[in-house]
């Protein structure tokens, strides 16, 4: 019988076929996953050796959607670079949100996003950081970006406080909840605060 000329099987239709499962279950099984793809579970550790290393392809296809900086970057300042990278960071996990819980319980291995912690962290040595200051800054960086992202895919309706609002929560949230682009907005003002302090915290 004549071999096909593409294969069944592959890390990248391994991680597309995963990352739906999570979209749709907020996660995956391996014999869930093998059904999907309508294999032999077996037949999935030819190319993966564990669901953690399904789990970074996952978080690789995520961040793959980021368009990185080129590396000279001289003409332009390196804020401009890590708000830019920001953005799309939250972004490409606002399209997978129920991922995000499952990446925080694995070490970061995939080439994709340490290429891109590569950039974050060369721009914030540029800025004048100290090396334990450029993790603090990126830990900051991360947290907001996951967190923000995980507002996009919240309910309009985010805050029910009923009658244990005080008068500026009610006024806050008669303002602000169900409003289109909330999230957007709120992320927005967020990274302007978060920026202004790194630019007020650089030395160079």
């Amino acid at each position: 019988m004549a071999r096909p000329l593409s294969p069944k099987l592959s890390p990248a239709l391994i991680a597309e076929a995963a990352l739906a499962l999570v979209d749709d279950r907020g996660e995956f099984t391996i014999p869930d996953l093998a059904k999907r793809l309508k294999v032999s579970p077996s037949s999935l550790y030819n190319h993966v050796g564990s669901k953690a290393d399904i789990i970074e392809l996952m978080r690789g296809q995520a961040v793959a959607t980021i368009s990185l900086p080129d590396a000279a970057t001289a003409d332009r300042s390196w804020a401009a670079v890590i708000r830019e990278i920001a953005v799309q960071y939250r972004d490409s996990y606002a399209r997978h949100p129920r991922l995000i819980p499952l990446l925080t319980a694995y070490s970061v291995r995939d080439e994709t996003t340490i290429n891109m912690y590569n950039v974050l962290a060369g721009q914030f040595a540029r800025a004048g950081f100290s090396a334990a200051r450029v993790l603090e800054a990126i830990t900051v960086l991360d947290n907001y970006v996951l967190g923000s992202a995980l507002d996009v895919a919240a309910p309009d309706d985010v805050w029910d406080p009923g009658d244990a609002a005080d008068a500026p929560l009610r006024e806050a949230l008669a303002a602000g909840l169900g409003r289109a682009g909330r999230a957007d907005e709120a992320f927005e003002f967020g990274l302007d605060l978060i920026m202004a302090g790194l630019e007020r915290a650089a030395v160079a």
